[in-house]
């Protein structure tokens, strides 16, 4: 059994919500956000279909989610995150869009995980550019460690995938080592530790803005 997390790797930085975010929010939340209870979540039963199921950890303001949803309609896309600004942004866009095959959920991913979402059951996992917390210091703060990557492996289905990018080199090291030491888990790349970027995989403003400051992408992908 995994223990009981007690260190967080994000800060609730909820901001000031703009107009459109909190009309979202108010107006959206009940056809795309996914209700806070204790119930295991029937996909099946969400999306009203059995499509694969694959789930993005940390959304930020949606580019990604909402790119591979559009791209992917005849799969299913959860987005988790903390920060109600990017859900209500992404909340509008998905409304927009008419992207029938989105859901969202408001909460700690690593809660979410644990109590939400059944083993076996998820296609893929998305963790896009996650916080590096670059001090030494604050390293402890990193999702990426044993138990998260434990718990992702149970919640994969059999052949399903955890992606990972950042734009740190020493966190891409430090996921490189932990993902490794998981036998669950089997590397994907032809050669080295990191894949080039897989086309399907969204440029972001995010990372646009890291390769302007010159700092080098890092994909790991991840096998079950």
């Amino acid at each position: 059994m995994l223990k009981q997390r007690s260190i967080q790797s994000f800060v609730r930085r909820q901001g000031r919500l703009t107009r459109g975010q909190k009309y979202a929010l108010e107006h959206l939340s009940k056809q795309y956000v996914i209700p806070d209870t204790p119930k295991l979540i029937d996909f099946t039963q969400l999306f009203k279909n059995n499509a694969a199921c694959k789930i993005e950890i940390g959304i930020g303001n949606g580019d990604s989610l909402l790119a591979l949803a559009s791209a992917n309609p005849d799969c299913n896309f959860i987005g988790i995150d903390v920060h109600l600004p990017g859900i209500g942004r992404c909340l509008a866009h998905i409304d927009a869009q008419q992207l029938h095959n989105v859901r969202l959920l408001c909460g700690d991913a690593v809660e979410i995980l644990q109590h939400r979402i059944a083993s076996e059951s998820v296609h893929s996992f998305y963790l896009f550019f996650p916080d590096p917390w670059h001090k030494k210091r604050h390293h402890k703060r990193r999702i990426v460690q044993t138990d998260f990557v434990q718990l992702i492996a149970q919640k994969l289905h059999s052949q399903g995938i955890f992606h990972i990018a950042t734009d740190w080199e020493n966190y891409a090291e430090h996921i490189f080592t932990v993902l490794q030491s998981n036998p669950s888990l089997k590397n994907t790349a032809v050669t080295g530790k990191y894949t080039p970027r897989p086309i399907e995989r969204p440029l972001t403003k995010f990372e646009q803005r890291g390769l302007r400051l010159g700092h080098s992408i890092f994909d790991l992908v991840y096998q079950k």
